[in-house]
């Protein structure tokens, strides 16, 4: 339905927040007072909550949205506001004592990792939220291994201290051993649960009191009495902590000298931008309590782009390793890290700028796909509503109209220095369902809104079934997959019949062998003809296809190799015997042969396919299986019937640790088993316990298994 204005105009999903001219985008910012950073999270540690309250104290909004009421400026899409959870990655720009901050919220549920993945890639630092009483969960270690991956600095900020069962110690052992981090705690509660009121500073020896109105200041009292005796304690464990990696507050420390202030936060900031500690804050930001100095800490210890490394980039002609510095006076160079296709506004491609700068209009060059591209128009992000800016200077993260050819983890570079900048990896999709219009006019609807939800989320697949003429759309999980067809029947007004989920099984080897393939065809005329030999191997899980061309002496000339190769990658793609995507293996191109006349490249295309098939059959094939790793909360009383139930379910339990009448369960499930579990444990605990999951692996399927799925794909050619 489109919702038409008071003048009559159609709103769209993107509105304009300042009309008018274009505003060029300050650099009265200088470039050390600006922040990249994400929030992220487990899900429902309250993220969104926390960038919502630093929107509204650093001024950017004048309404403080709540996830619960589905007011969020950043939970901004019809489905994150019906289901109170973040799906998509939305950015903003605030500022705050003179430096400019851009935020990415992200999501927190597993099957959206995406969102965090390409986020992390982009950004500068991080600030990690925890729920005071969960502490570390299963999404909390998937985060915090992706910052890991990308060397992400990061802060933590232990959340909801105002809750029963909250344990700020616990959540720092539990950073320790889960995290294997170093947590260097900067603040101390003051009060504890529904008594929590205020708030000490470890550096500075200041403590602040707040009533939990929403304009309400803090109020700054003398450390109470009571707290005294802890605080040094904690300013003692703060400093030996700095001491272990900073050289000058162990020497002040050794000559026992009292260390000032300013000493410690430049060594909590040296610190942690080498990643070798992580300052932890704590609050609670639905009850407006500490968010004003997470904003300080955020300036004080997370870097500026000028902090990190200068970003290696591969020079597209010499294929040498370059670095393009932080600076507007180097070549252009920026990142393409998210695609937005709004229905009314167009397609909105998300940039982060490395080095240089670039002018709404320009002409830019596409490195990764070899096209020149021109940038149509340049947004500030907040959330759904943009602010058009004349340019984008170096450490920007902005959004450019105009950009057709240009995809998520795409360079953008100079024409005349052109690089190619680390691209963003993503897993692939471990679900499937089967999806058919039910009209004619929504077949053509229905794909190009597949083709655009495709754009905007790398992990969502889509392909079509020959054999039995329905579309497949894949992605990480049931919430997944729920939404992109919510989405498609609501925002795009498809008209469907979906199907029931699928498992997206793979297959791979488990000994090498040889094989030929020969294509042959005679009819009159120029016939078709192509040989070559092969040797299929399997390698390591999670490798993928390894080609090894072993041709000696010119018996196959190069386009015949490549030719051979696409066969055997079609191949792969088709599936092996029971008709799954074909993985982890090693194929050795070692012999062949050609006719002067009748040879060509779709000969020796339709040989490496046969040639593949052949081999694959003799080298001993097995099915794969996606397997999640599983961690429950439970009640006491209730862990023997979910642990039977796990077990039930070919599940394999790793931990059972218990806290009180709590017990939390992790273990490792196969995806095939886990369809409807959420209703199973609700009945099994009286609805007391939850539940959270993440792809693990793919393992061997059983055989017994592994023969019914075989004995059905038979059945159905």
């Amino acid at each position: 339905m489109l919702i038409i204005d008071g003048k009559g105009f159609p709103i769209s999903s993107i509105k304009i927040i300042e009309k008018g001219s274009r505003t060029k985008m300050p650099r009265s910012f200088p470039l050390d007072h600006v922040r990249n950073i994400g929030i992220i999270a487990h899900i429902d540690a309250g993220k969104t909550t926390v960038t919502e309250r630093i929107l509204y104290y650093t001024g950017k909004t004048y309404k403080i949205g709540e996830v619960h009421e589905g007011t969020t400026v950043m939970d901004w899409m019809e489905q994150e506001r019906q289901r109170g959870i973040t799906i998509t990655a939305a950015a903003t720009t605030c500022h705050w004592k003179e430096h400019r901050i851009n935020i990415i919220d992200t999501p927190g549920h597993v099957d959206f990792t995406a969102e965090v993945e390409r986020s992390l890639r982009v950004l500068d630092g991080g600030v990690v939220v925890f729920d005071a009483v969960a502490g570390v969960e299963a999404q909390s270690e998937t985060v915090w291994r992706q910052a890991d991956k990308y060397g992400v600095p990061r802060i933590c900020f232990i959340n909801k201290m105002d809750r029963v069962g909250a344990d700020l110690y616990r959540c720092l052992s539990m950073i320790e051993e889960r995290l294997r981090a170093k947590p260097i705690l900067v603040q101390l509660p003051i009060g504890k649960e529904s008594s929590f009121c205020g708030i000490i500073d470890l550096v500075e020896r200041k403590a602040w009191t707040y009533d939990g109105k929403i304009d309400s200041k803090s109020q700054e009292i003398e450390i109470p009495d009571e707290e005294k005796d802890k605080v040094e304690r904690y300013r003692q464990i703060l400093i030996e902590k700095l001491a272990e990696d900073d050289d000058h507050i162990l020497s002040t420390y050794l000559e026992g000298c009292d260390i000032a202030a300013d000493d410690i936060k430049a060594a909590l900031r040296k610190i942690t931008l080498a990643n070798k500690g992580i300052p932890v804050l704590c609050g609670s930001a639905l009850k407006n309590k500490g968010t004003r100095l997470l904003l300080d800490a955020v300036i004080d210890y997370l870097p500026s782009p000028l902090d990190m490394p200068p970003v290696t980039a591969i020079h597209v002609r010499t294929g040498d390793k370059i670095t393009r510095i932080a600076s507007d006076e180097a070549p252009f160079a920026a990142l393409a890290f998210k695609v937005v296709a709004d229905p009314f506004v167009g397609r909105l491609v998300y940039l982060r700028v490395y080095s240089g700068r670039i002018k709404a209009g320009a002409q830019v060059y596409n490195s990764t796909r070899s096209k020149k591209e021109r940038i149509g128009r340049l947004m500030l992000m907040h959330a759904n509503r943009y602010e058009e800016v004349n340019d984008a200077d170096t450490g920007s993260i902005v959004a450019a109209m105009g950009l057709k050819e240009t995809f998520t983890g795409d360079t953008l570079s100079e024409a005349t220095q052109q690089v190619i900048l680390e691209s963003i990896i993503f897993p692939e999709p471990v679900l499937s369902v089967a999806i058919e219009p039910k009209t004619r006019a929504d077949r053509d609807k229905m794909g190009e809104a597949l083709q655009k939800l495709a754009e905007e989320d790398p992990t969502f697949k889509v392909a079509y079934n020959d054999e039995t003429g329905q579309t497949v759309i894949s992605g990480m999980g049931e919430l997944h997959v729920e939404v992109i067809i919510s989405r498609m029947l609501g925002e795009y007004k498809v008209s469907a019949k979906v199907g029931n989920p699928r498992v997206a099984y793979k297959e791979t080897i488990k000994t090498s062998a040889k094989a030929e393939g020969r294509f042959i065809r005679q009819s009159g005329g120029r016939g078709q003809y192509g040989q070559v030999s092969i040797e299929i191997e399997p390698v390591e899980r999670g490798s993928g296809f390894k080609f090894i061309d072993k041709i000696k002496g010119g018996v196959l000339s190069k386009p015949f190799i490549l030719a051979a190769k696409n066969g055997i990658k079609e191949a792969m793609e088709t599936g092996g015997s029971a008709g799954y995507q074909v993985v982890d293996v090693q194929v050795t191109l070692y012999d062949g042969s050609y006719h002067e006349v009748d040879s060509s490249e779709l000969a020796f295309k339709m040989a490496g396919s046969m040639a593949f098939k052949k081999g694959f059959n003799r080298a001993h094939p097995v099915i794969l299986e996606p397997v999640m790793k599983l961690e429950l909360i439970t009640p006491g009383q209730f862990l023997g019937d979910v642990v039977g139930d796990v077990s039930s379910r070919r599940g394999r339990i790793d931990l059972i640790e218990t806290r009180g009448e709590t017990s939390t369960i992790r273990c490792k499930v196969p995806l095939s088993e886990t369809f409807g579990y959420t209703t199973v444990l609700r009945s099994l605990t009286q609805g007391r316990a939850t539940h959270s999951m993440e792809f693990y692996q793919y393992r061997e399927l059983p055989a017994e298994l592994a023969s019914e799925l075989r004995d059905k794909a038979i059945g159905k050619k």
